[in-house]
């Protein structure tokens, strides 16, 4: 069965507050609704950008930046993958992630 990767954008700092411990319930069951439909391959949250290195390698020198490169007022906060019949059904899972009702959640087919 074809792979997807939720890719999740949240707004700089975070989530809003005031909406965590709700959250936090919507998360748990999103989980549980992917795990009981056969379709969580894994998911993994990342740390802040300011936890972040970028590498780049120019003319045979590796160059290291803190954070981004790009200034942006949303960051990724993390990725479900999942198994779905066709991108129609990847998109279902999407629209149902927390995130996309405070960010924004981008799809896309996983190779290999």
């Amino acid at each position: 069965m074809p792979q997807y990767a939720l890719l999740m954008y949240h707004p700089d700092g975070g989530p809003p507050a005031d909406q965590m411990a709700d959250l936090h319930q919507r998360w748990q069951r999103f989980a549980q609704d992917l795990k009981d439909a056969g379709a969580l391959v894994f998911n993994q949250g990342l740390r802040g950008t300011d936890a972040a290195t970028t590498v780049r390698v120019r003319d045979d020198e590796t160059q290291l930046t803190d954070g981004p490169f790009a200034e942006t007022k949303e960051q990724l906060a993390g990725m479900f993958v999942v198994e779905a019949a066709d991108l129609d059904g990847a998109l279902s899972w999407a629209a149902r992630m927390p995130s996309a009702t405070y960010g924004a959640v981008e799809v896309r087919p996983v190779w290999g």
